[in-house]
């Protein structure tokens, strides 16, 4: 089960993978689950995005409330 705020953490990788804080500690957590995945840009840089698996969680907490 995911924490309040490492779910937290896995809506703004999906909504808002610009704005995510790359120290954040839930991004570990949630990399150790294979929720998110750091991907290279063509431009150069590293940006957070939500895994197949990640979504799944999502769409299976947002039934569940």
């Amino acid at each position: 089960m995911l924490s309040p705020h490492e779910f937290a953490t896995l809506l703004l990788v999906k909504d808002a993978p610009n704005q995510v804080d790359m120290q954040r500690q839930e991004l570990d957590a949630l990399l150790e689950r294979q929720l998110v995945q750091l991907e290279r840009l063509a431009s150069g840089r590293q940006q957070w995005r939500v895994t197949e698996s990640g979504d799944s969680a999502l769409r299976a907490i947002k039934r569940l409330s």
